[in-house]
């Protein structure tokens, strides 16, 4: 037989499993008369617990959303998930978080028992972050996008896009879109009679909601995050360059995005890569990163470029194999 104490814990943690418990079910579940489970559902609401009953044939408990945020109940593996997210969003991009962010992940710690303790320090030391890339966007900002795309409420905001010119938008709001290093709205824009890809961090001043609207079918089938790939794809212009990579395409796929270069398969085993040659050193660097083996097609300066970083790297290495 459990406890008061640990019953009760018992209780919190099987309503947050399910959105509704049959009472019945309920109690033979922690092996209690339904009258002890009624006082004990009693006992919980008065520590805070926003604990809905209802009666009938359907009757039950479920959890509803109150005025103040309880007690939540995490087993290890969810204590240990929430740590990470909290240590990321940290030093995340995402901004006006990172100090509540660091206030929750103390609280949390401070009450997780030594062995899930000591498994967050290992990760902690494992783990090391990269540092940020991309521009941050307001925490606050992105709650009133995801309310409005949630409740399917108008969107007017002040927006500059990327040539700089500033321009105030009335759009419908579809959802967001992290790519890893920006997050973007996706809307229709009733104005332009057409789906837009909005970067958040172009956002000027505030965003104030609207009336509702009618939803209608989210393009890309559905899928905003290949949506937003698409419409981020490398538009090239001028001069390009063309190296053949020396891995299938979809190896290379997932580790260079549309909107750096365009890929092509050549056979099943290497792949043509197409991108702007406007920022050669760039691409002699990225080139290298990339820990693949490639040929140049083009252009002759790219090729010259590599030969001069080639024989600086040969002169540094044959310097440190003399001393």
């Amino acid at each position: 037989m459990l406890s008061s104490s640990s019953r009760l814990l018992r209780v919190l943690s099987l309503l947050q499993t399910r959105s509704h418990w049959a009472g019945a079910e309920l109690a033979e579940r922690l092996e209690v008369h339904p009258r002890t489970l009624r006082r004990d559902i009693d006992r919980l609401r008065q520590l805070g617990y926003p604990i809905h009953a209802s009666s009938g044939v359907a009757g039950g408990y479920a959890f509803r959303a109150g005025q103040a945020l309880p007690p939540l109940l995490l087993d290890d593996d969810e204590a240990q998930a929430v740590a990470i997210a909290l240590r990321i969003a940290a030093a995340g991009s995402v901004s006006g978080v990172e100090e509540s962010s660091l206030r929750a992940l103390v609280k949390l710690e401070q009450v997780m028992p030594t062995r899930l303790r000591r498994r967050i320090d290992a990760l902690r030391t494992a783990i090391l972050p990269m540092q940020r890339v991309g521009p941050t966007v307001d925490a606050g900002m992105l709650a009133t996008l995801a309310a409005a795309c949630r409740d399917q409420l108008q969107l007017a905001f002040a927006y500059r896009d990327g040539k700089g010119r500033a321009t105030a938008r009335t759009v419908e709001p579809q959802g967001l879109v992290h790519t890893g290093q920006r997050w973007y709205l996706v809307a229709w824009d009733p104005a332009r009679d057409d789906w837009r890809t909005f970067r958040i961090d172009r956002v000027e001043g505030r965003a104030t909601t609207g009336a509702h609207f009618a939803p209608r079918p989210a393009p890309g089938g559905g899928d905003l995050s290949a949506y937003v790939a698409g419409t981020l794809a490398v538009v090239l212009q001028g001069e390009e360059a063309r190296v053949v990579l020396h891995q299938p395409l979809d190896v290379m796929s997932p580790r260079i995005p549309p909107s750096a270069a365009l890929l092509e398969a050549i056979d099943g085993t290497r792949c043509l890569m197409r991108c702007g040659a406007h920022q050669l050193d760039s691409l002699v660097y990225w080139l290298m990163a990339l820990d693949v083996d490639f040929e140049v097609l083009g252009p002759p300066a790219l090729v010259e470029r590599l030969r001069v970083a080639g024989e600086r790297v040969v002169r540094a290495v044959s310097a440190h194999t003399v001393s």
